[in-house]
C-alpha cells in the first residue's frame, strides 16, 4: 500500500510554529499556547490563596514567563533543534542567560521583602528548568512525571506560597490537578511530536463496518490531539481569568 506524504506535517514542528526565518522563529520559540497555559497554572495558584496582592502576582507571572517562556524554551531549542529554528545557538544562549537571571533576581528581591522562603523556590525552579530542558543525567528528569512537577505543580505551589507565604490543603489540592492535567497535555503532545517531527511517512487504511475505506494520513492522527491540546489551553486560560477577575472585583 502506498505511502501517504506527510510533508507538510513534516514542515512544521508544532501546530503553533510559524514558517522559519527572521522575527517567526521567535514567536515559535516562545510556545504560545503552552506558555499561556504554564502561566495559568500561576494565575490559579495565586488566585486560591486567602489574600491575594495584585504586584505579587505580576511579579510571579514575569518571573514564570521570563524562566519557562523564554529561558526554558531557549535551553530547548538549544538542546537539539525540536523547533527547527535558525535562531543562532550564541543569540539562545544570551536569551536563556538573561532571562533565567532576571527571573532569578525577582525571585531574590520577593525573598528580601517577603520571606526568605520564596528564594528555595527561585533555586528549585532553576534547577528543574535546566534538569529538564538540558535532559541533564541521560535525561532521567526528562520524564512525564517530572513535566508534571516543573510544568504543573510547581507553579500552582509557587505562586500559592507567593501570596500566603503558606501552603495548604487547597493548595495541594490545586498542585495535583495541575499535575494531572500536565500529563494529559505530556501524553497527548508527545504522539504529536512524535509524527511531525521523526515519521516521514503514514500507511495504512480503516476497514468500516459498511464495507468502506477510510486512508490514514499523518493528519488523521494528529489532529484530534492537537484539536484537544488547542481546547484545552483555552480551557485552562480561561479558568485563571474568572479566577483573577473574582479576586479583584
Amino acid at each position: 500500500m502506498a505511502a501517504t506524504p506527510s510533508t507538510e506535517l513534516a514542515s512544521r514542528p508544532a501546530f503553533y510554529a510559524l514558517a522559519r526565518g527572521g522575527w517567526r522563529d521567535y514567536v515559535t520559540l516562545l510556545h504560545l499556547p503552552y506558555t499561556t497555559w504554564h502561566l495559568s497554572y500561576v494565575t490559579i495558584g495565586a488566585a486560591l490563596a486567602p489574600s491575594f496582592d495584585l504586584g505579587r502576582w505580576g511579579a510571579t507571572v514575569l518571573a514564570f514567563f521570563l524562566a519557562v517562556g523564554i529561558g526554558a524554551h531557549a535551553l530547548d531549542e538549544l538542546h537539539g533543534r525540536p523547533l527547527r529554528t535558525r535562531i543562532p545557538s550564541r543569540v539562545l544562549t544570551l536569551l536563556a542567560a538573561g532571562s533565567l537571571a532576571g527571573a532569578i533576581a525577582i525571585g531574590a528581591a520577593a525573598s528580601v521583602y517577603f520571606t526568605p522562603w520564596i528564594a528555595a523556590f527561585a533555586l528549585a525552579g532553576t534547577w528543574l528548568v535546566f534538569a529538564y530542558n538540558l535532559e541533564l543525567w541521560r535525561g532521567v528528569f526528562h520524564s512525564d512525571a517530572w513535566f508534571a512537577l516543573a510544568w504543573g505543580g510547581f507553579p500552582v505551589l509557587c505562586a500559592y506560597f507567593a501570596q500566603a507565604e503558606s501552603v495548604s490543603v487547597e493548595a495541594i489540592l490545586a498542585t495535583g490537578f495541575a499535575m494531572t492535567l500536565a500529563l494529559a497535555q505530556r501524553r497527548l503532545s508527545t504522539a504529536v511530536r512524535r509524527i511531525r517531527r521523526q515519521v516521514r511517512a503514514v500507511r495504512g487504511e480503516l476497514e468500516n463496518v459498511d464495507d468502506t475505506t477510510t486512508p490514514i494520513s499523518a493528519a488523521t492522527l494528529t489532529a484530534p490531539c492537537e484539536r484537544a491540546l488547542q481546547l484545552l489551553s483555552v480551557a485552562v486560560v480561561l479558568l485563571a481569568a474568572a479566577l483573577l477577575v473574582s479576586r479583584l472585583a
